[in-house]
């Protein structure tokens, strides 16, 4: 497992059962001297936590105080979304929940942003990935930390790799985040919250 230690202290539980992104805290962070465990590894079940919607910091943060409550152990979550200029920021902190019940899927998800986009210019076709990362110990005060890549949308999905939003994420370049390979852990807006959060991390062992 990456990022294995022998000690138990050193044990965190990421409060996500998203498998890419699982992927992504491991290769950011699992050289910090962490056991970055699911938290079916830890033993617990991710509990209910309503996201309001309403930011990502509250979401963030309610996801990590419940899988630290919920496990005894330190709990690190993110809440990210996309923002796009030509719908005044939406689906932000909604993004994935985007569309309600009809729409299930990454895929059905993208194919209604955009045709929600359809006609709009690339010019005006601006868009970010934003991510709040909290790290919460039982009892203490969650710490939080973010990140922003800024892009645009694309015009159709291109890019194996990566999921959510990556195919039609399309960097200054011209890629796409699902494009990209191993160089999202670099420069990814939860790439970017997790490296402002090593320091913290660092502090805490």
């Amino acid at each position: 497992m990456a990022g294995h230690t022998t000690n138990p202290d050193r044990r965190i539980v990421m409060a996500t059962g998203n498998a890419g992104k699982v992927r992504e805290f491991r290769a950011i962070l699992g050289g910090h001297g962490w056991e970055l465990l699911t938290p079916a590894e830890a033993g617990v079940e991710i509990p209910p936590v309503v996201e309001t919607g309403r930011s990502y910091v509250e979401n963030a943060i309610s996801k990590a105080v419940a899988i630290a409550r919920a496990s005894g152990l330190p709990a690190i979550a993110d809440d990210s979304g996309i923002e796009v200029d030509a719908l005044d920021g939406r689906p932000g902190p909604l993004s994935a929940r985007f569309g309600g019940a009809r729409c299930q899927t990454d895929a059905e998800r993208t194919a209604l942003l955009l045709q929600m986009l359809e006609g709009v210019p690339t010019a005006r076709r601006g868009a970010r990935f934003r991510a709040v990362i909290a790290l919460a110990r039982p009892g203490n005060r969650a710490v939080v930390r973010e990140g922003v890549l800024e892009g645009r949308i694309a015009l159709a999905p291109r890019g194996a790799d990566g999921f959510g939003y990556d195919p039609i994420f399309e960097l200054p370049d011209g890629r796409t985040t699902a494009e990209i390979g191993e160089e999202k852990h670099l420069i990814s807006h939860r790439a970017r919250a997790l490296h402002a959060m090593a320091g913290a991390l660092d502090r805490l062992r």
